[in-house]
């Protein structure tokens, strides 16, 4: 059976499923932390608006790309650009109610292309793809034939290679539905582009929703076979500044079962059950409790329980200062847990905040590393005439 989530969010027809939901959800309750008595027409005007755009600066090359602003009902606001489909920002509020930017990144697109950054490498909530994670070797063989694939993470292949999605300009298309404000962006990913087979067409839509949510939706069609494996790259920190790093966040990962790796971030192919080890956020645990018996930090693909039930939820945080909480749904089969276990200092993102060690987490959606090398992980291969749909959620809201 594929693995692809064809009965996600958006069901088979991404517009009719739209045009549905716009046409029978009913406004989401207004008993948030921030939206104390906002009357109806506040949200009827905030759902009937289109995000903003401004410019977000060139890219190296001359090209002027944009920053949209997408606000919902409640105050609650992404900034996202169409260099890379990065959320560059997402203000939540705290218990107290005052809003706070939770993301990591910067506040020009100069700040994307910086020899640091480029050296460093680390996908400040970036579109990941073709193939989010690794590939062992940067090779795969696929109906007889191997692809040998860019290698740019020593000897393997990282987050579609040298210049994956994180490094393309997308179109954009700015709308809003009853859901709240969304972004549309699409990409066509040449045959042979990084190596791989097949002309990939990519739509991904940004939806910050009036119950403050986060939600991402992915399609993707192809003219040959090809793996695929799209995800976002945020990072987070609840407690963004106040904290500098989030060794105090409470995590649960609904999964019991993690993809053991060798040195090279690469899968062995064992499932192994997370009891009795450090790996193992089945109950709530802090970042920092156990880090350190971790070599290197958290950087693992946990295997989820509720894979080929459509939805179901992969990851909960809880910043206990701010009370912010977070909880991810998916229909996805995996989560790369990773603690921001290189960044180093060098980076200076928005604000002036320097990006120390473990100064954000990510939770990163997706089919397992290596896939395409491991046959008996949930299949990644995309075939003409399938369309690949999956979803992700982010849903926001406060412990007091």
């Amino acid at each position: 059976m594929k693995s692809f989530s064809r009965n996600s969010l958006l069901g088979g027809n991404l517009a009719g499923v739209l045009l549905l939901v716009a046409c029978n959800q009913q406004p989401s309750s207004t008993e948030n932390a921030n939206s104390g008595a906002a009357a109806d027409s506040t949200q009827t005007a905030s759902t009937a608006m289109t995000p903003t755009a401004t410019s977000f600066g060139k890219t190296t090359d001359g090209t002027e790309v944009q920053l949209y602003t997408l606000t919902n009902s409640h105050g609650l606001q992404a900034k996202i650009t169409n260099y890379g489909g990065t959320l560059t920002s997402l203000l939540v509020p705290d218990k107290s109610g005052k809003l706070g930017d939770i993301v990591l990144g910067f506040d020009n697109v100069s700040g994307y292309q910086s020899p640091e950054y480029v050296k460093s490498g680390p996908y400040f909530g970036a579109l990941i793809g073709r193939y989010g994670n690794r590939i062992k070797g940067g090779k795969f063989t696929l109906d007889g034939k191997e692809y040998k694939l860019a290698t740019n993470n020593g000897a393997n292949h990282l987050h579609g290679g040298v210049k994956g999605f994180d490094k393309v300009v997308w179109q954009a298309k700015p709308g809003s539905s009853a859901d709240g404000q969304n972004l549309t962006l699409t990409y066509t990913s040449k045959d042979g582009e990084e190596g791989y087979p097949g002309n990939l067409n990519v739509q991904v839509v940004y939806t910050l929703t009036n119950d403050d949510a986060l939600r991402i939706d992915y399609t993707a069609t192809t003219d040959k076979a090809t793996p695929v494996n799209l995800t976002n790259h945020s990072y987070f920190n609840l407690n963004h500044g106040t904290a500098k790093d989030i060794l105090s966040h409470q995590v649960t990962l609904d999964a019991d079962r993690y993809t053991v790796v060798d040195a090279g971030l690469i899968p062995t192919g064992e499932l192994r059950p997370v009891t009795g080890t450090p790996f193992d956020f089945t109950t709530p645990h802090a970042v920092g409790e156990r880090i350190g018996q971790v070599e290197g930090g958290y950087d693992h693909n946990w295997v989820l329980k509720g894979t080929g039930s459509g939805m179901h939820q992969a990851a909960m945080v809880y910043e206990p200062t701010s009370g912010r909480t977070m909880t991810i749904t998916t229909d996805q089969p995996g989560v790369q847990f990773y603690t921001g276990n290189f960044l180093d200092g060098t980076l200076t993102g928005k604000g002036g905040t320097k990006y120390v060690k473990n100064g954000g987490f990510c939770l990163e959606t997706q089919h397992f590393p290596d896939s395409p090398n491991q046959p008996k992980f949930p299949n990644t291969i995309l075939k003409p005439g399938e369309t690949m749909r999956t979803s992700t959620v982010h849903q926001f809201g406060v412990r007091k």
